[in-house]
Order: structure tokens, then sequence, then C-alpha cells
């Protein structure tokens, strides 16, 4: 096992005297090359090209001598310490810290980023980190080769962002780009770089500028979820208890797409971004856009209206994750099925319509649940009925792959 680790983070500027004497030390030294071109790197040491993390953490842990990790920007802001901290590779560390990514992009911007997101996009989470900047409207993307700026501009497709793209950050070759998230996709784009995505229409800043990082002030004013609504654009039997309930079925998330299809006065989707989702809702009603739009603005959340009429309008939607359909009946449920989203939602006002919903997602390889939901509202000063509703729950969940 290595004597002694040292992670150097490295943002371009001189090396500190601390960093100097680690390096003086070392008899092997991981980093990229840019790193390993430094002239203090020492010429007899051992140098590792860094690749994998994992591998060479664990030729780090297999080195008799002592080791040093360079990492661009703060190496304990999603980076190498983590790894190399893992239980598997027994390593205690020492970080010798510096100025992160994030942080230095933001600065060359001239923007605050205590309510920004941050999110790291690798192929197999580009399109999770997508969906966080369809959600929110000030999101930093830690980019790696094959999900850099023109792979978050092609997912963005039809979504207007505003892309800051700060490469090689800390190099002589530093250069930072402004541009809109249509043009982003023409470009070639130098690694590492991170990518400012800002846009949206969700509400402005607050003067307060709030206390948890990453969260806007103005979303905690509003509490609550599936308030009663004004009936205006709801359909049949659709009442906020059962907007509670699809929104307990769904569990949209931060990094989720949600398709709202027949979203009415857009509860359920407004309700659906403010828990952190992106939502797609989806309606051929008129003035169901204007309704939809100015609830998100209410709430101070964003999300993208589609008009049109399921099945249809469906086809050229980017995948879902989770999907609420409001409207339809099972041909649309059978529509959506065919794109295989994790978890499925609708209901019906007939126990026939119903089973034809469920017959449906049972034949899609889903398991479904089925429940009966009556509410009745009373009136608190004489506890006369006021409205009652009586409407039949679905909802499907894709069985886990093993």
């Amino acid at each position: 096992m290595a004597d002694r680790v040292t992670v150097i983070g490295w943002d371009g500027s001189p090396l500190t005297s601390a960093a100097r004497s680690a390096l003086s030390a070392a008899t092997l030294v991981a980093g990229a090359a840019h790193h390993l071109a430094l002239p203090e790197v020492p010429p007899t040491a051992e140098r590792i090209r860094l690749g994998s993390l994992g591998l060479a953490a664990r030729r780090i842990a297999g080195h008799r001598g002592t080791a040093v990790v360079f990492a661009d920007g703060d190496p304990g802001f999603f980076g190498v310490v983590r790894t190399l901290r893992a239980p598997e590779h027994g390593l205690e560390v020492e970080v010798v810290p510096a100025v992160s990514s994030v942080a230095a992009a933001f600065a060359r911007a001239g923007m605050p980023w205590d309510d920004a997101l941050v999110v790291v996009a690798h192929p197999r989470t580009l399109r999770r980190a997508v969906n966080v900047c369809r959600a929110h409207p000030k999101v930093a993307v830690l980019t790696s080769p094959g999900a850099g700026p023109a792979e978050l501009a092609l997912l963005l497709d039809g979504v207007h962002r505003t892309f800051v793209v700060c490469e090689e950050l800390g190099t002589d070759r530093e250069q930072v780009s402004v541009l809109t998230s249509d043009k982003a996709a023409d470009h070639s784009w130098r690694d590492p770089n991170v990518v400012i995505v800002i846009g949206g229409a969700g509400q402005a800043p607050a003067a307060d500028p709030g206390w948890l990082l990453g969260q806007s002030a103005a979303h905690s004013a509003d509490r609550g979820w599936a308030r009663p609504q004004t009936g205006e654009g709801e359909g049949e039997g659709e009442s906020a208890l059962l907007h509670a309930a699809q929104l307990a079925r769904l569990g949209p998330r931060t990094g989720d797409l949600v398709w709202d299809i027949g979203t009415g006065s857009g509860g359920v989707a407004v309700d659906a971004a403010a828990l952190g989702a992106a939502v797609i809702a989806v309606d051929a009603a008129p003035g169901a856009r204007e309704r939809v739009t100015a609830a998100a603005r209410k709430r101070g959340v964003q999300l993208q209206f589609v008009a049109g009429r399921a099945p249809h309008v469906l086809e050229n939607l980017p995948e879902p994750d989770v999907v609420r359909v409001g409207g339809g009946g099972a041909e649309v449920v059978a529509a959506v099925a065919d794109r295989r989203p994790e978890r499925i939602v609708s209901h019906a006002s007939t126990r026939d319509e119903a089973e034809a919903i469920g017959r449906v997602l049972t034949e899609h390889g889903y398991d479904v649940e089925c429940a009966l939901l009556q509410a009745v509202g009373l009136d608190p000063r004489t506890w006369a009925e006021q409205d009652r509703s009586v409407v039949f729950l679905l909802a499907a969940q894709r069985p886990v792959a093993r």
C-alpha cells in the first residue's frame, strides 16, 4: 500500500508550497496529460495517465512509496477523493485544495451560483442531466467525453436555453463561449469543460438570496401538493385527492421526465415540477396552454407544454420516466406502455374502462394495482356534503430487470 497519498487540486494557479513539497517526495504521480507535463513533477517518478479512476486507485494502493494524484478543480467536489477513499482501496489521503471548476466557471461568467444545481453528465447519466436542465433555470453541468455541450443541446431539442461553455479552465487554452442551445450542437468542444445552462420561465430571482444551495427561496413559500383546483379544465371524476394519490404513485423526482397527458388545469404537472422533475404537459383543449403556463408561473416552476391529442402527439417526445394519463383511455395507455416508462398512472370513471386499461397494462408486462377512490367534500361549518367523486385509480410499475 502507498505510504502516503496526496491529492492536489489544480485550477491553473501556481502550485502552493504544500503541493510542491508533496511532489518533490513523490515516487508515483497520477493525473491528466497537462498535469503530468508540469515542470514540478519529478522526472524519476512513475507516471499514470488518469482514465479509469478505479484502475488508477488499485495501482496506487499497490504502490510502495509516496503517491500524488492531480485533479482539476476541487478534488473533493465530484472528484477523485471519493474514489480513493472507497473501502476497497483502504487509502487515507491528504488534500491540497483548489477552486472548483464550477466556481471558476460561474466566476468567468460573472454570475452567482448559490441558486444553481450541479450535475455530472456521463453517457449513462446524460438523459437525467438533461432533465435537470429542462426543469431548473440555472444548472452547471460537469461534462465528460460523449456527454458534452453538443449532446446536451441535441437532447434539449425544442427547449430554449442559453449555454455558457467554459473549456479547459485554468489552462492557456481556456475559452468561454456564450450561445443558445440550438447552436451548441454545431460546434466541436474541447474537454474538459463546464456548461452553465440558463433559461426557462420560472420566477425571477428573489431579492433574498435564500439559505439553501441550489434552491430558490420562492419555492419554499408555497406549501402543499394537490390543492383544490377551480375545476376549469379538469376531467370527470378528477379531484385534488385523486391528484394526490396519483402523485404518490408516480413519485416524480429530480432527474425524471414526467409526461402529464390530458393535463387539464395542470395541477399534477405543476406539482411534479415543484418536486424537481422535468415535465411535459400535453393537452388539446382550447386555452389549456394559457391555464397551465399561468399555474406554473404562479408556483415558480417551469415545464414544457405540448398542444395536441394523444397518442399521435407522443411520437416525437423524449423518453419519459413516469407518466400520468389523464385522458384518452386504453388506447393512449397502450401507446405510453410501448415507450416503457418505469411507472404509469391513470384513472377511469367506470369499471369497464378500468378493466380495459388494466388489461392493456398487464399485456405490456406491467404490475398493476387498482383502487376505487371515493371522496366527499364537506363544509366544516355545517358538515353538509358539497361534492362527491368516485373514480378507479390504476397504477402500474414496470418490473425490475433481474
